[in-house]
């Protein structure tokens, strides 16, 4: 049976909290999970923090709190007042990348890899003064010993990502603009499209996709920035296979994006690789001296907030999942490993 159409809103950034709950309510909440900590994502912002219980910076992002009367709580960065944006700046160094700065710093990234320039689109910049591209209609074309499954397997990670810009350009975060499928220029978008040029089975795509997803890694600080990053990856799923096939992907499939999506874009400290202020201060059971009182307490902060070293913070160290490794308890596909171990094996610097 076919899956009923997703109602889309295509004319404004903003995804619909209320929309998604009522179609795929279970879709919603996975969008939400935090795999390290087991809970939530949480909001890592006080910006709410006066709308009512369930809404300070500690507290998880509940689907009770983004949907009904609070459905449009959650909104794209340029859909927030200004006097919340230059809060944000200020506080927490939040500015967006305009679409086509993300796109030619993206170029630069794909001119390396394909050993050429303009595999996607083309950048223009118009007499008027304004930026853009061009997109190449042609098939991409792929260089000697390297092939469009190479392209869907090779790895990206957008650091701070926000609202995920660099990984799919659904809308221009500092105008709002809605971008179609076929003028995207993100990191995922391009996965998708070589995807789109070689295969045509459903199946074969769905597969396809999946890997590209695996391979999209990103994590920010705060969570209804998280939470539209997670949303954009998962309306531009059910986009691409809408365009594609004509019609909506089974439940069961955007369900697994969906997870994939959670795993792969998390809430992370990027300075210290733990979930934001989990590091804390602890009480010193040392010994004490004649001389001191002992019903005093004598607190000491993180060590590794202390020397910068990353190793050695006390707060809760990320999780990411190696989907291609076995792992060791279960013997199932899809380990879960500490995200700062890949700078141990030099995967990162």
């Amino acid at each position: 049976m076919t899956e009923p159409k997703l109602q889309l809103n295509t004319n404004a950034a903003d995804v619909s909290e209320n929309d998604l709950r009522e179609r795929y309510p279970e879709v919603l909440e996975v969008l939400l999970r935090d795999h390290t900590t087991g809970k939530n994502i949480f909001w890592a912002t006080d910006n709410y923090a006066e709308m009512d219980k369930g809404f300070n910076y500690h507290d998880e992002i509940k689907p009770a709190c983004i949907t009904g009367q609070y459905g449009k709580v959650i909104r794209p960065r340029v859909q927030k007042d200004k006097e919340l944006q230059t809060a944000r700046v200020r506080d927490m160094a939040e500015v967006f990348t305009p679409s086509w700065i993300c796109n030619a710093q993206i170029n630069l990234v794909d001119n390396a890899w394909f050993g050429y320039d303009w595999a996607f689109n083309e950048e223009i910049n118009t007499p008027d003064g304004r930026h853009t591209w061009e997109v190449n209609s042609n098939p991409v074309k792929f260089p000697e010993g390297k092939t469009w499954w190479d392209y869907v397997k090779a790895p990206r990670l957008e650091i701070t990502c926000g609202e995920a810009p660099y990984i799919t350009s659904r809308y221009d975060t500092t105008t709002g603009e809605f971008i179609p499928v076929e003028q995207r220029i993100g990191m995922l978008d391009r996965k998708l499209r070589v995807i789109n040029e070689n295969v045509h089975v459903s199946g074969e795509w769905l597969e396809a996709a999946q890997e590209a997803y695996r391979n999209i890694y990103a994590f920010e600080w705060q969570g209804d920035s998280l939470l539209l990053a997670r949303e954009a990856m998962l309306y531009t799923f059910i986009e691409n296979y809408n365009l594609k096939f004509g019609r909506s992907p089974q439940k069961k499939s955007i369900r697994y994006i969906a997870y994939i999506v959670s795993w792969n874009i998390w809430q992370m400290d990027g300075l210290k690789l733990v979930i934001p202020d989990s590091c804390h201060d602890t009480e010193d059971t040392q010994p004490r001296l004649a001389f001191e009182d002992a019903a005093s307490v004598n607190m000491l902060p993180c060590p590794g907030c202390v020397t910068g070293d990353k190793d050695k913070h006390n707060g809760t160290y990320c999780l990411v999942k190696d989907w291609w490794a076995k792992d060791p308890k279960t013997g199932k596909q899809g380990r879960k490993i500490e995200f700062r171990t890949l700078f141990k094996k030099g995967t990162l610097k």
